[in-house]
């Protein structure tokens, strides 16, 4: 079996994590081709023009779960030409069943993409035994693409177990995790990877998560990345050249930044309405223009919608900032 076009070693800063465009009128349900193939491909080309390292696509916000197989085939298309190789591409491929991913996965890989970014059939929960299974038989039948390990507990019914990541982390297409929920068990899971692949934290939480493992900590997920990537390839920078100060100074930024975007400060409530939320703040931002989603994920209570724009353009004042010239940049301090 031959091995992965990328290694664990090779996950290193921003991976930005993009929603899929979609014209007007979308979260209509008798529309057969959603697809915003000219917004796509403006947005693929300019998230790695302003410094994202890895893109990845079709995760729950990139609404894999509602886009038809030709509609996420053509969009993968879109961005693998914008991206041209500049950087590795991630995309969802997740199914109710293994053999359907494994179909998906064959024709992503003939398209051109680098990786998959990978959730479980979320349909009935799996045991260990069966999570690891499907991950070994996906990376069995496309043994050139990188899998990152999709890992949010609301989705899939539950966290992946400390077990788990420990047998996970032995099969060699599987180079790191989008985890979500950063809590007590990230030390313990960081262990039993033992650096064989990645633990991937959203923006807020790398440095906390950089500190319990620095040697192994190097990367990040980012869905705000899509409100402008600016400050995320900043706290990159700051991150991987050990000036923790400063980074320090920016996580604070990109909390407050995103105060009041989780409904009443809950994750749980949050995934109710996580395609939804998450498109309204990118259209807030107005780096992407997401378009309307599509059903059923379709309405949002106001007083959780209004979070979502407020965080979107606080991002989005955040992201105008930091792509100032870098003499203009606010100054970090030094030091641990």
């Amino acid at each position: 079996m031959s091995g992965p076009q990328l290694d664990a070693v090779d996950v290193r800063g921003l991976y930005a994590i993009m929603p899929t465009p979609a014209v007007p009128g979308s979260d209509d349900p008798a529309l057969e081709d959603t697809l915003d193939r000219p917004e796509t491909e403006r947005a693929a080309r300019a998230l790695v023009a302003d410094g994202a390292d890895a893109v990845l696509t079709t995760g729950t916000f990139g609404e894999c779960a509602t886009l038809t197989w030709t509609e996420l085939r053509d969009f993968t298309d879109v961005v693998v030409s914008a991206v041209a190789g500049r950087v590795p591409v991630f995309v969802g491929a997740t199914t109710l069943n293994t053999r359907d991913t494994i179909a998906r996965a064959k024709a992503l890989r003939d398209i051109g993409v680098n990786g998959l970014l990978l959730g479980r059939p979320m349909w009935c929960q799996v045991d260990d035994d069966d999570l690891v299974a499907y991950y070994r038989a996906v990376a069995e039948a496309v043994p050139d693409l990188a899998l990152v390990v999709y890992d949010n507990p609301e989705a899939f019914k539950g966290k992946i177990t400390t077990a788990a990541y420990a047998r996970l982390a032995e099969i060699p297409q599987v180079v790191a995790a989008k985890y979500p929920v950063f809590g007590p068990t990230f030390a313990d899971d960081l262990a039993a990877v033992d650096g064989r692949m990645r633990l991937l934290p959203v923006d807020r939480d790398w440095l906390a998560a950089h500190r319990l493992g620095p040697g192994d900590v190097l990367a990040c997920w980012s869905g705000a990345a899509s409100c402008g990537p600016r400050p995320q390839v900043e706290l990159a920078r700051r991150i991987l050249t050990g000036d923790l100060g400063g980074a320090d100074a920016l996580v604070a930024e990109l909390g407050a930044a995103s105060a009041g975007f989780f409904p009443e400060g809950s994750f749980a409530l949050f995934s109710r309405y996580n395609i939804q939320l998450e498109k309204i703040r990118i259209n807030a931002a107005g780096y992407i223009d997401a378009g309307p989603c599509r059903p059923p994920y379709i309405g949002c209570p106001e007083p959780y919608a209004a979070g979502a724009r407020a965080s979107g353009t606080k991002l989005a004042a955040l992201h105008a900032r930091y792509a100032q010239p870098a003499g203009t940049l606010p100054v970090a301090s030094d030091g641990a």
